[in-house]
């Protein structure tokens, strides 16, 4: 585990600061985690399939794909 030590001349004053940067790392990544939620909501309806299926049947190369279709280029 990484440590950091802090100093400061005046006691204090940089514990609120860094308090303050965690507090809003943690929820820009919570709010991250419940974007990427979402997403895997809605591709799940969208194609009827579970996450867990589409990673089981993506790792044994069962799906047919090239870089284009997968970015959504060439579709009419």
């Amino acid at each position: 585990m990484e440590e950091l030590l802090l100093i400061s001349k005046y006691p204090g004053s940089l514990r609120p600061l860094v308090e303050g940067a965690l507090a809003a790392a943690l929820r820009t990544t919570e709010e991250g985690i419940r974007q990427t939620e979402k997403r895997l909501q809605e591709f799940e309806a969208k194609y009827q399939l579970s996450t867990a299926e589409f990673l089981h049947r993506f790792n044994n190369d069962e799906f047919q794909h090239t870089l284009l279709s997968l970015l959504g280029c060439g579709q009419k």
